[in-house]
């Protein structure tokens, strides 16, 4: 809307030139997100608590979550009206990535937000049945996958990159909108699985965010690109506004969901931010990195199968709860101390996925 407006001025008043930068757009929009998520927290948790949309916690985990029961829950909602409003705000409104990683974080955010109010609101301790919810998750992750496939004006678009090697370029025909579909829906389940603890999925969320902002400005840039070696993809620099909105409404909200938490993500915060990062990987031709930079959630969902599968085959438990975090809170690892050093460990994953920008 501002860079629209700024276009408008430039010939009129110099100054305005300033709003063609995407950096200082990326800056802009991180502050914004940050400045409306402090802002409209405080009564957005009142207004979740006189709604009683309070934290259902299981009676077989850690006791030490028992206290958490009652806390205000559908937080996610403040995470995905700041990164909107600063989206729309300071992103170029005629760039078709910018809106179709809006419109799937709305979508996923509306499939989170029906879960949540069934469960918390309306008190169905079923919520959305999970058959229904894997459908129209489905249906928001293919619909978005087809989109980039039909839309690719360039054969970079719809190839697969490979870390570390500078040439190797995969053509992947169909086959795109099949690793789209998964990268999409899956990173939207493993970040919902990992939103267990404090904290624990947000900040992990703002960094891969981040550093996806730093891929997609190289990427949308043909110098920059050529130079590194990674794919040129027109008009995907775009993306780093989407990505400082989501990284500035992600630390408004740890300011609220830090230990002890005042308010949690929920549903509609985790299945929104995980298909958000997912589908910006696959625009930006980054998904292998993806999976590096959001190990974390990677770990935190394998955990989760390889539980299942152990059960079913063996009937014996690989741990003692699945996701993992909840395995070492069993431990007798206090909270913070499983959060921080999961946050370490992303830290330390992201500059690794950035660290293949010149490993080539």
């Amino acid at each position: 809307m501002l860079h629209e407006l700024a276009e408008w001025l430039t010939p009129h008043i110099s100054g305005f030139r300033l709003f063609q930068y995407l950096t200082f757009r990326a800056i802009m929009a991180t502050l914004t997100a940050l400045a409306v998520s402090l802002l409209v927290g405080p009564g957005m948790i009142r207004r979740l608590a006189e709604l009683k949309a309070g934290q259902v916690v299981r009676q077989d985990g850690p006791q030490s979550h028992l206290s958490k029961a009652g806390t205000p829950t559908m937080g996610g909602a403040l995470i995905i009206a700041a990164i909107v409003a600063s989206t729309v705000l300071w992103a170029d409104l005629h760039n078709r990535y910018v809106w179709l990683v809006i419109a799937v974080t709305l979508v996923f955010g509306a499939i989170g937000f029906y879960d949540d109010y069934k469960k918390l609101v309306l008190k169905d301790s079923r919520g959305l049945a999970a058959r229904w919810k894997y459908l129209w998750q489905s249906v928001g992750g293919l619909g978005a996958a087809l989109f980039l496939y039909h839309t690719a004006d360039v054969p970079a678009a719809t190839q697969l990159y490979l870390p570390l090697f500078r040439e190797v370029a995969l053509p992947m025909g169909v086959l795109f909108v099949v690793v789209g579909y998964f990268m999409i829906v899956g990173f939207s389940n493993a970040v919902n699985l990992t939103d267990g603890l404090d904290g624990l999925a947000i900040l992990p969320s703002v960094m891969v965010a981040s550093a996806l902002g730093v891929f997609a400005y190289l990427a949308g840039n043909a110098v920059f690109s050529n130079y590194l070696q990674i794919p040129a993809i027109p008009g995907s620099g775009e993306l780093v506004i989407y990505c400082g909105a989501l990284a500035g409404a992600g630390l408004g909200f740890l300011w609220f969901n830090t230990y002890p938490a005042q308010v949690f993500m929920g549903d509609i915060g985790a299945l929104a931010i995980g298909a958000a990062l997912g589908t910006i990987a696959v625009i930006v031709r980054q998904e292998l990195v993806l999976l590096i930079m959001g190990g974390v959630f990677v770990i935190e969902t394998a955990s989760v199968m390889l539980q299942v599968a152990s059960f079913k085959l063996t009937g014996k438990r690989l741990f003692r709860m699945a996701p993992i975090h909840h395995h070492f809170e069993l431990k007798g690892w206090p909270e913070p101390r499983v959060i921080v050093r999961f946050w370490i460990i992303s830290v330390v994953l992201v500059l690794i996925g950035l660290a293949t920008l010149k490993v080539r």
